[in-house]
């Protein structure tokens, strides 16, 4: 199977900077690991993209078409398309993702970006 192009949508990079702000609060050196980890593990949907599980919570709205891979405590969020993979969310695992996306209904909608 041919590699697929990542993308992020600017959601997405504004998740990974804020997660970078936060850390860098305590740690400037954690939050360039932790950055680089979350963008190793999203570069690696080129291949395999589907091996990401159907993100539960989004199944009603979008049925299947959302996946998510972890990169602990981070759920990295993306739908395949037939060249590329885009990511469209950056969330952590701890927080309350029902809640979570009702403030962000725009970013899943079930067609477009």
């Amino acid at each position: 199977m041919a590699e697929r192009t990542v993308l992020w949508s600017d959601a997405a990079r504004d998740d990974l900077r804020a997660i970078a702000f936060h850390i860098a609060n305590d740690s400037l050196e954690n939050a360039l690991e932790v950055v680089d980890a979350l963008e190793r593990r999203a570069t690696s949907l080129a291949r395999l993209s589907t091996r990401g599980r159907i993100v539960p919570e989004l199944r009603r709205l979008a049925g299947t078409r959302f996946r998510e891979v972890i990169e602990a405590p981070w759920r990295i969020v993306y739908r395949v398309e037939d060249t590329s993979v885009f990511v469209v969310a950056v969330i952590d695992s701890r927080r309350d993702l029902q809640t979570w996306l009702l403030q962000q209904p725009a970013r899943f909608k079930a067609s477009g970006a």
